[in-house]
């Protein structure tokens, strides 16, 4: 496996699945649409994304980090806001391999850390778990949808 970030020549594989990801959380497929925002946040360098190849050079899976700051500890933060593997290749070791590579990046630019949210029903809270996530118990986390 290899993972490398996602830059515009990646473009039509991230869209597929993007695509992909968007349709497992019950959102209508919509391939334009799903290139278009990929497209945005490569050009506008406003989020990271790294994208799990095979031998064959096709795409496996991808994460999706944006950056913001901890006001307290006076440093940069990413939300792991996308998580997705193709289910061809689920259980071969990509998302764990994508979070390891989020991870390192994090280290990399000096983060405090990395946050994600996830269902409470989500199966992979194994994998965050065993590769040293937190569950918080000391926040409540509210959202304002629009």
């Amino acid at each position: 496996m290899k993972i490398t970030r996602a830059n515009s020549q990646h473009l039509e594989q991230l869209a597929e699945l993007f695509n992909s990801y968007r349709v497992f959380y019950k959102q209508p497929s919509d391939l334009n649409a799903a290139r278009t925002f990929l497209n945005n946040r490569i050009m506008k360098q406003d989020s990271v994304i790294f994208l799990a190849f095979n031998a064959q050079n096709r795409a496996m899976g991808f994460t999706q980090l944006y950056p913001s700051f901890s006001s307290v500890a006076l440093k940069p933060v990413y939300i792991l806001n996308d998580l997705f593997v193709d289910e061809s290749y689920r259980g071969e070791g990509v998302a764990s391999g994508l979070m390891t590579k989020a991870t390192e990046h994090a280290i990399e630019k000096g983060c405090r850390g990395l946050t994600l949210e996830t269902g409470i029903d989500n199966p992979a809270q194994k994998l965050y778990e065993r590769l040293g996530w937190v569950k918080d118990s000391e926040v409540y986390h509210y959202t304002l949808e629009f």
